[in-house]
This record gives structure tokens, C-alpha cells and sequence, in this order.
């Protein structure tokens, strides 16, 4: 039987995404209070990211708009974070960041609205953003260990998805500190089944290793390009991919391993607010 989601892949052609277009609380954000390098310009934004929009939609993906209100939730227009969608169901997650609580249940109402089955929900010390949770193969899961995403999560999700998925831990680094962003897919994001672009010095030894096994080749990010989100890469489909403008040696090695590059703008919607092509994209079903 088909069904309207599902997909354990980061590659698989795009069928149907959630995204939010930036509202008043993402104009309104106190840069301190959200880690935000500046206050967004809220038209600004809203032009970006309809222009991302365009070209994911350009793909072929059906888009659904994820519009119910939430006041003061300046992050929600990062829709991939609150919700974990597996062949299952979408599994609504708990986020780390105490300021995105209550995006979760919000993010589910919508997809249920489009016709997403509500598999689990994670609750009581649990803690997981789908930021840390990255499709290696339809069988193995790996999930960042780190401020955003803990064990208590990862043993939650492992038992909502089965005994058929592995869940592998991949323990982050302190970096910056709590009040950053760092998921796993600051670091590394899937553009293929054997191929994928990372910044391998803040990645674990054993994940690398793990990862070469697989048979997964890495597009290596320069440090001048880590900071402007070069690892932040979205699939449209196998080695068809979206990032942000600005980041030309990324774009030349996908180029060279054989990928299809589309730039967006995101001087507002990314760069002042810590999330890129792949944070503002909720996967809900791939081929």
C-alpha cells in the first residue's frame, strides 16, 4: 500500500516537504535571546525564502505549508527539527532548545492534517531534534549526541522505530557551547547513498571509520566555508542539491563528485539564524 510519507533516506527523490514561511515572531527575534547573529529583516526574509521555496517546488515536490500560529516561537521556521518522519509515521521528537517547545505538537497537527499517521511522541527526560538524526541507509539511524538530542531520545526513538532500524549514536563535540546550534547535520549532510559532504575535523573518528565501511565518499568543507553552512546541504534528489549561496569550493567538489548545484539566498533566513537549506525543509515523503 502507498502512502502520503515515509522514506528512510536523506537522497531519495522529494515527494511532499513542510515548510514555514518566516512570520512576525522570526522579524520580532531578540538576536541574544535566539543566538542569532542579527535581528532578521522580516521582508527581506519572507523574499528569501519564498525563493527557496520556488526551487524546491521546481523539483516536483508538493509543498505543504505549515501555517498555524505560534507566538513567539521565532525558530519555527526551522520545520525539519521538531519531528523525526520514518515509513512508520512521524514520530514527534522533544527539543532540546527550551525556547522550541511546543513546535513539536504544532508540526504534528499539520501533519496530520495531511494525512501523516502520529507514530510516537518522545516524553519525559528524552530529548531529540531531527537536526541530529540523519538517514545513513533505510536501515540505520544515526543520531548526534550532544546539547540538542541526548541517550534518553535515542533509546525512545529506537523503540518507536524497531527492532529493523539501527540506531547509531554519534557523540558531538562541546565547540562553541550549549547555547549554539550544533546538530549532526551542521556537520555532514547525505547527497547520495555513497556520497556525502562534511567537515570532517568535528566529526568522531569512529563515525568516519563507520561511514567508510558504508562505502560513503566525503566532500571535505574548508573552515572558511563551515561557517557559512557549507555542510548544510539538502537533496532534492540522489546528487541533485540546494545550499546557500557563498560557498564556491563546497559547490566546485559536488560539482566534481558529480552533483547538480542550485543556490539560494539567505542573508536573513540563514546566516543571521543558524539554519540552512536542510533546517528549513520537513521531509515527509521521499521515493
Amino acid at each position: 500500500m502507498t502512502t502520503g510519507y515515509g522514506g528512510q533516506t536523506m537522497w531519495g527523490p522529494l515527494r511532499r516537504v513542510v515548510v514555514r514561511r518566516p512570520g512576525a515572531a522570526f522579524g520580532a527575534a531578540d538576536p541574544t535571546r535566539w543566538h542569532y547573529a542579527a535581528r532578521p529583516d522580516l521582508a527581506a526574509a519572507q523574499a528569501e525564502h519564498d525563493a527557496f521555496v520556488a526551487l524546491v517546488r521546481a523539483s516536483g515536490a508538493e509543498i505543504i505549508e505549515h501555517d498555524e500560529p505560534l507566538a513567539d516561537h521565532a525558530d519555527a521556521i526551522f520545520c525539519h527539527d521538531p519531528v523525526l518522519v520514518a515509513d512508520c509515521g512521524a514520530i514527534l521528537l522533544r527539543m532540546g532548545k527550551p525556547l522550541r517547545r511546543g513546535e513539536e505538537a504544532a508540526l504534528g497537527r499539520t501533519l496530520e492534517r495531511a494525512g501523516v499517521r502520529i507514530a510516537a511522541r518522545l516524553s519525559g527526560d528524552a530529548l531529540a531534534e531531527s537536526g541530529d538524526l540523519m538517514w545513513l541507509d533505510p536501515a540505520t539511524l544515526a543520531a548526534g549526541i550532544g546539547f540538542r538530542t541526548n541517550y534518553a531520545g535515542v533509546d525512545q526513538l529506537a523503540a518507536a522505530l524497531g527492532p529493523s532500524v539501527k540506531v547509531v549514536p554519534v557523540e558531538l563535540p562541546y565547540y562553541t557551547g550549549p547555547d549554539a546550534c550544533l546538530h549532526l547535520m551542521s556537520l555532514i549532510s547525505m547527497v547520495d547513498r555513497d556520497l556525502a559532504v562534511a567537515y570532517p575535523s568535528l566529526l568522531p573518528v569512529s563515525f568516519v571509520q563507520l561511514l567508510e565501511r558504508k562505502g560513503v565518499r566525503l566532500v571535505e568543507v574548508p573552515e572558511a566555508e563551515f561557517a557559512t553552512m557549507g555542510t548544510n546541504v539538502l537533496a532534492l534528489a540522489p546528487r541533485q542539491c540546494v545550499m546557500l549561496e557563498g560557498n564556491p569550493r563546497t559547490r566546485a567538489g559536488l560539482e566534481a563528485a558529480g552533483c547538480t548545484v542550485a543556490t539560494y539566498r539567505g542573508r536573513e533566513i540563514s546566516l543571521k539564524a543558524e539554519g540552512g537549506a536542510t533546517c528549513l525543509t520537513r521531509p515527509v515523503l521521499r521515493a
